[in-house]
């Protein structure tokens, strides 16, 4: 999750309006530090609508909060795809298991070999 993190921010693929509460008129420029960015008022109210407002991965059992992500478990994918080996083709059907704001869920999916390929993460963050 960390370098996915990493990744979205160098790649500025994240919610960041540079015109919003600007007294100056003048465009705000970007953050160079992920601490900088959430030192943004505006950040801290509305998130950046990605992997950036994602604070830690819960354990097995831990309850879904603001700003975790679940990695889903074996049964849940079965009871949604038939299936516990996730492919790209069972994205959305698993999809739907993300269904509260600020919150996030992850799954390992798998080539056509069966052989792990990426973790693939989805949810709401953001306003």
């Amino acid at each position: 999750m960390n370098a996915l993190k990493k990744e979205v921010f160098e790649a500025r693929d994240y919610y960041w309006d540079p015109w919003d509460e600007d007294d100056t008129g003048e465009a705000r420029a970007r953050p160079a530090t992920i601490e900088q960015l959430w030192e943004d008022e505006r950040v801290q109210e509305e998130g950046t609508h990605s992997i950036l407002d994602m604070d830690r991965m819960l354990r097995p059992g831990e309850e879904p909060d603001y700003g975790t992500v679940q990695p889903l478990q074996p049964a849940e994918a079965h009871r949604a795809t038939g299936t516990d080996r996730l492919t790209r083709a069972h994205v959305r059907a698993i999809e739907p298991l993300a269904g509260k704001r600020w919150f996030g869920r992850c799954a390992v999916l798998h080539d056509d070999r069966g052989r792990p390929e990426e973790v693939y993460f989805w949810g709401f963050s953001g306003d």
